[in-house]
């Protein structure tokens, strides 16, 4: 018996509580599953599970190993990373929960960080707002702006970088505007995500200033308000993830140059730093490296 892998599976259907998820998120039969319960508690000489139709519970025993369990991975996980990438291959679902535009993003580049790994899964959630990590299972998840949220460990991996644009369309049926109070009298679109929706951050590269909108349409996803700031709708803040390549066709132009929205952190959130399993640590390796690469989300401080 592969005592490693066992634990693994022993930890995974202890999260899950379910023979059949930890199956799919290892990859691996539910009967391979059970095989592998089976033959650790035979190992250890005690029963880690109580087995009933409805329902699947850990034993007191089974509580008590969890730690050394989680140990005795990292251990190993460590001594793989020692011996280089090749050496040390991540398994089993990682679940990062983005920001659509940034969501976007990875999943043009995440085919390779699966090629290398291909006993990774990843599960790539869309959300604006924050989410409980613990009780959603999050693995990781991307904030944008300050985290308040003492309890997690946060790694700030890069900044934004945004425009305010609108489509020719639109511009062609008013005055575009050339100060930050002509804002007021245009059609504004926003999204919705955690603080308030309705207040924009300029800079001139010296000061911040916020300026209070009057939404005509406010979206709960950045991609519905690209959408609609390219069918001549208004005016939108948007990432330049989502911006770039309309202003670069001429199907989006940027507006007042001069004061460009403020550039906001973007940091990576995560339950705890103690014994973070090997996928959780690839894949925050890659989300980090990636933004990384991007120079409109580098910055020297990062």
């Amino acid at each position: 018996m592969d005592i490693v892998s066992a634990l693994r599976t022993f930890l995974r259907v202890a999260e899950t509580s379910s023979f059949s998820a930890a199956a799919q998120d290892l990859h691996l039969t539910q009967p391979a599953v059970s095989r592998q319960i089976s033959a650790l508690e035979a190992r250890l000489n005690v029963r880690l599970l109580h087995r009933t139709t409805s329902a699947l519970a850990l034993t007191a025993e089974g509580e008590r190993i969890i730690p050394m369990a989680l140990r005795v991975l990292e251990a190993v996980d460590d001594l793989g990373d020692s011996f280089g990438e090749d050496a040390a291959t991540a398994i089993g679902n990682v679940k990062l929960s983005v920001p659509a535009p940034l969501g976007l993003f990875l999943a043009d580049r995440v085919g390779s960080l699966l090629v290398r790994h291909p006993g990774l899964s990843v599960e790539l959630i869309f959300k604006e707002d924050a989410s409980d990590l613990v009780q959603d299972g999050i693995d990781l998840e991307v904030r944008i702006g300050p985290v308040s949220d003492n309890g997690l460990i946060c790694r700030r991996i890069g900044w934004t970088t945004a425009f305010l644009v609108a489509s020719p369309a639109y511009l062609s049926t008013c005055c575009p505007p050339t100060a930050l109070e002509d804002l007021t009298d245009h059609a504004c679109i926003c999204y919705q995500r955690a603080g308030d929706n309705r207040a924009w951050s300029f800079s001139d590269g010296a000061c911040d200033v916020a300026v209070r909108s009057t939404p005509r349409l406010i979206a709960h996803n950045a991609v519905a308000v690209h959408r609609a700031t390219v069918a001549g709708a208004g005016l939108s803040v948007l990432s330049h993830i989502l911006a770039l390549p309309d202003m670069q066709s001429g199907r989006l132009v940027e507006v007042m140059p001069d004061f460009r929205p403020t550039r906001l952190p973007i940091s990576v959130v995560y339950p705890s730093r103690r014994n973070m399993p090997l996928r959780t640590k690839v894949v925050l390796e890659f989300l980090t490296e990636a933004v990384h690469d991007d120079p409109l989300m580098r910055a020297s401080d990062v």
